[in-house]
C-alpha cells in the first residue's frame, strides 16, 4: 500500500474534520496521523492527513472539492523521496552537513546535483559522487548567470532548490520557476539585520543572542516564509568573528531542520507566513 500525504486549505467552516475524514474512509484510506490549525484572526483552516491504502488521486481531489468551501486548496502528495539542486557558493557547512546526513539516513533525500558560482566546494561534492557544475557570474549580468544556472537545474526536475549558503541575491524572474521551492539560510534570527553582514550588524548592536533563519525566497530580500529558526547565546566578549563562527553551527542545524520539515510535507506556506505541524 501507498502512503500519501493530503493537505487542506480552506476558509473556516463547522463539520470540516467530519467531511475530510468522511471522504477519506469513502475511499477505504487509512488515518495514519492527522493534524489540525485554525487561524481565527484569519478564518482559515488547516489540516494535514497522513494516509495509506490505494489512491485514486482525481477522485479523492473531485469528493473533497465538491464537500469544502468553494476557496478551499487542496493537494495530495507522496511520502517518498524528494529530489533536490543545492546552491552554493564558497562555504562549506551547510552543504556538508546535508550531505553527510543524506548519505547517513538522516535525511530522506535525493541531491540530485550542486551548483555553485565559485568552484571551491566541488572537492566536497566529488567525495559524496555528486554532480557538481561550476557556473561562474563573472562577466555576466545577473539574468544572464541565473539563465545558465537554470538551464542546468531543470535538466534534474528538482521538487526543491537548497540555497547552501549562496550569496547572491536571485531575481523575481528566477524566483518566478520556483514558487515556495527556494529554501534559503540566513545567518540572522529574521526581521532582525537583514542583508549582508549580519554578525558585523550583530556586534555592533551588542547583542546578547544570535540565530538562524531557514525561510522560503521570495521577491523581498530575507522577507520570505519563516519555516524554522534558532538561536544561542553569546556575551560581550564575543568579537564579529567569533559570533560568526558559533553561528555556523546555527546555521546548519537550522537548515537541515528546514529542509526536513519540507521533505516531510508538514509545512503549509499562506502568504508570507507557514503553518508547521
Amino acid at each position: 500500500m501507498e502512503r500519501k500525504v493530503l493537505i487542506t486549505d480552506c476558509a473556516d467552516a463547522q463539520g470540516l474534520i467530519s467531511k475530510i475524514t468522511g471522504v477519506c474512509f469513502n475511499h477505504q484510506l487509512n488515518i495514519i496521523k492527522n493534524s489540525e490549525f485554525v487561524d481565527n484572526q484569519q478564518g482559515r483552516f488547516f489540516m494535514r492527513t497522513e494516509l495509506e491504502g490505494e489512491f485514486n488521486d482525481a477522485s479523492i481531489i473531485t469528493d473533497l472539492n465538491e464537500v469544502l468551501p468553494k476557496t478551499s486548496h487542496v493537494k495530495l502528495v507522496s511520502l517518498g523521496t524528494k529530489k533536490v539542486v543545492i546552491m552554493v557558493t564558497k562555504e562549506a557547512h551547510c552543504l556538508g552537513d546535508i550531505l553527510m546526513k543524506a548519505y547517513y539516513g538522516g535525511l530522506d533525500v535525493e541531491i540530485a546535483a550542486i551548483v555553485g558560482n565559485y568552484d571551491n566546494l566541488k572537492p566536497l561534492a566529488d567525495k559524496f559522487d555528486i554532480p557538481f557544475h561550476f557556473i561562474s557570474h563573472q562577466d555576466l549580468t545577473r539574468l544572464e548567470h541565473e539563465q545558465k544556472m537554470n538551464e542546468v537545474i531543470e535538466t534534474y526536475a528538482p521538487d526543491y532548490l537548497v540555497l547552501a549558503k549562496f550569496m547572491r541575491i536571485l531575481t523575481p524572474e528566477f524566483v518566478a520557476y520556483y514558487p515556495n521551492r527556494i529554501i534559503n539560510i540566513h545567518h540572522s534570527f529574521l526581521p532582525a539585520f537583514i542583508g549582508a553582514s549580519p554578525y558585523r550588524q550583530a556586534w555592533e548592536r551588542g547583542v546578547k543572542i544570535i540565530g538562524a533563519t531557514a525561510h522560503f525566497v521570495n521577491n523581498c530580500l530575507d522577507e520570505g516564509p519563516i519555516i524554522k529558526q534558532d538561536v544561542i547565546h553569546v556575551d560581550h566578549s564575543y568579537s564579529a568573528e567569533d559570533l560568526a563562527k558559533n553561528g555556523r553551527d546555527v546555521e546548519k542545524s537550522v537548515l537541515s531542520k528546514a529542509l526536513q520539515l519540507v521533505l516531510n510535507e508538514d509545512v503549509i506556506v499562506y502568504g508570507n507566513k507557514t503553518v508547521i505541524f
